[in-house]
């Protein structure tokens, strides 16, 4: 039936450049006439529009990229005042879904931020990797405790 049927092995022939007029591929050999694309060798770069400014050149330039920044996964106060625990981690934040896990954020540290503090009544210690000053400030004023790993 259809799921059994092989196809047939079919190879095209590639060209061969150069063997003579008759084989449609001599004399030029696909190349066309003269210029820089006719040459051996004669490769032109990418990004190169003739001589004119190339366009990464004509753009201006903006900004600044710091490759020092650390990038962290957030947890806020409000995350940690509506859950039902009164110890975390970062596994605990990742079981319970604050944080993501996968991919690029799975070694990423854990920063705990201070939006919500207007509304923050918990007793809790959170073992993180850093911590904003009011949000330690109001965990260790409340009787918990703010560790850094």
């Amino acid at each position: 039936m259809l799921h059994q049927m092989e196809r047939p092995n079919i190879k095209k022939k590639s060209k061969r450049l150069g063997k003579g007029h008759g084989s449609g591929y001599g004399h030029q050999s696909g190349r066309g006439h003269k210029g820089q694309k006719a040459r051996s060798g004669g490769k032109i770069p990418v990004g190169f529009e003739g001589g004119q400014m190339p366009l990464q050149r004509r753009l201006p330039k903006r900004g600044f990229k710091n490759i020092f920044r650390v990038e962290y996964r957030i947890v806020d106060l409000t995350q940690i005042q509506n859950a039902e625990l009164d110890t975390f981690d970062i596994e605990i934040f990742e079981n319970t879904k604050m944080i993501r896990s996968e991919g690029k954020y799975s070694n990423l540290p854990v920063k705990i931020l201070s939006n919500g503090l207007e509304n923050f009544n918990k007793k809790v210690t959170i073992k993180a990797n850093a911590f904003s000053q009011k949000a330690a400030e109001a965990i260790e004023k409340l009787g918990g405790k703010a560790e850094v790993l």
